[in-house]
């Protein structure tokens, strides 16, 4: 396995893996916390391919190795590159590029006659304009090669696409390498239920393991707020969402691996947002097992393990998660869970800050979360209504600052 992330988000898959394989993980840093569920770790630049592929021969020198693990946006092109070197199952290295970059997405997607929103690579503000002014507004200017949410913008006028356009060139994340020229990209706005796929492929067979439905605040920016899961969505029978997302992965050349990725439900029918070469983010897998019965989790490192996934149902409940944000600039004084008020189906509260954080906001800075707040049960209602003020749950006690200089 190659990183394993923020340990409030991430550690549930190294719980969930380590219980059905040996794990050897190659992190930057020296493993910690990981111990618990590794049987051994290497501390290497996982950016530096050469050492990272050295690193890997180390291991399969002294143990068998079946395959190569990531849900790291950053690692997710390195580690199909090394899986191809070891001779590992795994998607090929271009297809994971395509998904790096969303314009080769949408290139691909094009030659296969998928329908897609509008959308225009520009190299600077003017052509910026230009793009908004053809597509027509309103418009989504993004960044062509992050991830979650960075670099992303809604724009009405000219004046919100200036600042889009610079938000989106200036954008960073997590170190992932951009395109020297053609950054940004211009996109129709799409409009309707935004949602997210989840799936396993297995030797080109596209097999979905958790739908998704995302709820996003902090207009214009498109800040992911909460996930909702249930067992008995009906987006499991709608064919012609399942055809895309079997469509959208053939266009890409998919074979082996897990992918992440995002529709908007439209008048006009499913359109893709982005496809993600890696597991979905922010708990999702881990709702659908919740409300499915199904790993995704589980299912992903069988596939990378070149083994046909369990993707299977085996009940029907829903799960829900809400991301706690403050409501302004802050310094955090200290966070108090209010146990007392939880709901039936409450099961999880997680705490992502510490007294002296300072929490800044949109455009400043994104993710800024104090805590989430994670429910599940066999009620939709009464894990919707358990989860419908989450603030009041887990309360933050900070105090207002004045907005970070950009």
């Amino acid at each position: 396995m190659v990183g394993s992330g923020y340990r409030p988000y991430r550690e549930y898959i190294l719980r969930a893996v380590s219980g059905h394989y040996r794990l050897w993980l190659l992190d930057t840093r020296e493993a910690t916390w990981q111990l618990d569920y590794l049987v051994g770790a290497t501390a290497v630049d996982t950016h530096d391919t050469a050492a990272l592929f050295a690193a890997a021969r180390a291991v399969t020198e002294e143990l068998p190795v079946a395959g190569v693990f990531t849900y790291d946006e950053s690692q997710v092109v390195a580690c199909a590159e090394l899986a191809e070197e070891l001779g590992l199952p795994g998607s090929p290295p271009a297809t994971i590029r395509a998904c790096r970059d969303k314009a080769a997405t949408r290139a691909a997607l094009a030659a296969a006659g998928l329908p897609q929103p509008r959308s225009s690579i520009v190299d600077s503000l003017a052509e910026a304009l230009a793009a908004a002014e053809a597509i027509g507004y309103p418009v989504v200017v993004k960044a062509r090669s992050l991830a979650g949410s960075y670099g992303v913008m809604r724009a009405d006028d000219p004046e919100a696409v200036a600042t889009a356009f610079a938000t989106a060139d200036g954008a960073e994340f997590f170190g992932l390498d951009r395109q020297e020229t053609g950054r940004v990209l211009v996109e129709e706005l799409l409009t309707g239920p935004e949602i997210s796929v989840d799936a396993a492929i297995f030797d080109g067979e596209v097999l979905p393991t958790t739908i998704a439905r995302k709820r996003v605040g902090w207009a214009p920016y498109f800040e992911e707020v909460g996930h909702d899961v249930t067992g008995d969505d009906p987006l499991w029978q709608d064919a012609e969402l399942l055809d895309q997302v079997r469509r959208v992965h053939e266009a890409l050349g998919f074979t082996y691996g897990a992918t992440h990725s995002e529709f908007m439900l439209t008048d006009a029918g499913p359109r893709l947002i982005e496809v993600n070469a890696r597991l979905g983010g922010e708990f999702i897998p881990h709702l659908g097992h919740l409300a499915r019965g199904c790993d995704a989790v589980l299912a992903a490192v069988q596939a990378a393990a070149g083994e046909r996934p369990d993707t299977r149902q085996r009940h029907s409940a829903a799960a829900g998660i809400r991301f706690l944000y403050p409501p302004t600039h802050v310094e955090t004084v200290e966070v108090i869970v209010h146990e007392d008020r939880f709901g039936p189906t409450v099961r999880e509260v997680g705490l992502t800050t510490h007294p002296g954080d300072r929490l800044a906001l949109p455009p400043v800075a994104r993710l800024n979360r104090y805590a989430h707040v994670l429910a599940s049960g066999e009620s939709a209602e009464q894990v919707l209504a358990d989860l419908a003020e989450a603030e009041q749950l887990v309360e933050l006690v900070a105090t207002p600052i004045e907005p970070p200089v950009t």
